[in-house]
């Protein structure tokens, strides 16, 4: 196959980024904005062994494909979201399959049936935060995201139908009040909304800002500002009196990471520990009722304004320890049970090490990465996948979060 063809394709299943899983004449072939059941026309590509589709039409939709009803998506090709142009159901049944595929063909799992994935109550208006790339044009400046195929040229965001109205509306205030931030060509910024209404925001780029003063009081919904100057350390601005809570990473739909959260205590309380370590415990929402349920829980976190909040509510014979996991993990075992809650990127090697050394009762593992989870878990030898669920945190992505809980093969 020539670089640059037009083919006809039938679109057969979603890829773990998103795009739609076509065969054609032995290549595997992805297209962005593609649906299961799809006969679409692309302009197809070779990129290593591999076929990269752009959509020219859809000539007979899936039974699953929808219109999108975010302008951005069309217009814009916002890369923000997938899988708009799918019915929730088949969302819900596409990221089923991609855990099932990672665990399988990364992990080397037996996995005969594709985990359950547990539907968000909101598919839309459900996110708390929200990242936008600033750019000034002329006079002007303007804050939005990615077009999916253009990961250097921000469009005008007007709108973000996953995001919380509130959100949007302090980020519209923000931008109003754009003449006062700090002179650069180039910023982002981020609005994380809290549990009273208010909002804390963190502005990355930029070398002076003489007007923060002036910005905070043009945006009176601000309760809080973290500003990281070029090549430099976060440093707090601005903090309102009555304010509470940080910068640190938050999750962005509450309703899922509250149901998720249920489930691994469920879990652990299932296993009868007495000792937990909890590593990438961010500020202690899951190592407080376990060490309230009477475990000596020993918490693990590198954002230390994190592990100082999780250090405060922690009670006595637990203890919250801020740095590296991989270099803080080994000395704290063997423990009865060990969660790990990593990033994008999974454990280090280390830390799959010193558990499979250890041996646990139990590893629960929650990932927000089905490739780097399936990855890890072949990294375990000796432990078998006691139980799989996949939460929806982010509908209309293709992301999703899962549990997987990993017992000793001999238990």
């Amino acid at each position: 196959m020539s670089d640059g063809r037009t083919i006809d394709v039938d679109i057969e299943s979603i890829a773990a980024g998103g795009d739609g899983v076509a065969r054609h004449e032995g290549l595997v072939v992805l297209t962005p904005r593609t649906a299961p059941g799809d006969r679409a026309r692309i302009d197809v590509r070779v990129v290593k062994r591999l076929g990269r589709g752009r959509l020219l039409d859809v000539l007979r939709p899936g039974p699953h494909r929808i219109d999108p009803p975010c302008e951005h998506y069309v217009r814009d090709r916002c890369g923000g979201c997938q899988l708009q142009h799918l019915a929730y159901d088949a969302q819900l049944s596409a990221k089923q399959e991609i855990i099932r595929d990672a665990l399988v063909r990364i992990g080397r799992q037996q996995v005969e049936y594709a985990p359950s994935v547990l539907a968000s109550a909101r598919e839309w208006r459900y996110r708390r935060k929200l990242t936008l790339a600033m750019e000034r044009r002329g006079s002007r400046w303007i804050a939005g995201l990615f077009p999916y195929d253009d990961p250097a040229h921000p469009f005008d965001l007007q709108d973000c139908p996953i995001t919380d109205e509130r959100v949007v509306a302090i980020w519209r205030g923000i931008m109003s009040a754009a003449a006062q931030l700090p002179r650069a060509d180039r910023l982002r910024g981020a609005v994380r909304l809290l549990e009273d209404g208010s909002a804390t925001f963190v502005l990355e780029g930029g070398r002076q800002w003489r007007t923060v003063e002036q910005f905070v009081a043009a945006v009176p919904e601000l309760s809080g500002v973290w500003w990281v100057p070029e090549q430099q350390r976060r440093r707090l601005v601005y903090q309102r009196r009555d304010a509470a809570g940080g910068a640190s990473f938050v999750q962005v739909n509450a309703d899922v990471a509250a149901s998720l959260r249920a489930h691994v205590l469920e879990r652990v309380r299932a296993h009868r520990p007495r000792t937990v370590v909890d590593a990438y415990a961010g500020a202690g929402d899951t190592a407080v009722p376990l060490a309230a349920d009477g475990a000596r829980v020993v918490a693990i976190e590198l954002d230390r304004e994190a592990a100082a909040v999780s250090r405060e509510r922690l009670p006595h014979g637990s203890q919250s320890l801020a740095g590296r996991v991989e270099d803080l993990l080994p000395a704290q075992l063997p423990a009865d049970v060990v969660l790990v809650n990593p990033p994008r990127t999974g454990v280090e090697p280390a830390v799959t090490s010193a558990l499979a050394a250890q041996r646990p009762r139990a590893i629960l593992y929650t990932s927000c990465n089905p490739a780097t989870l399936a990855r890890d878990v072949a990294r375990l030898p000796g432990f078998r996948i006691a139980s799989l669920v996949g939460f929806d945190m982010f509908p209309q992505t293709a992301h999703v979060e899962t549990v997987c809980e990993l017992v000793p093969e001999d238990s």
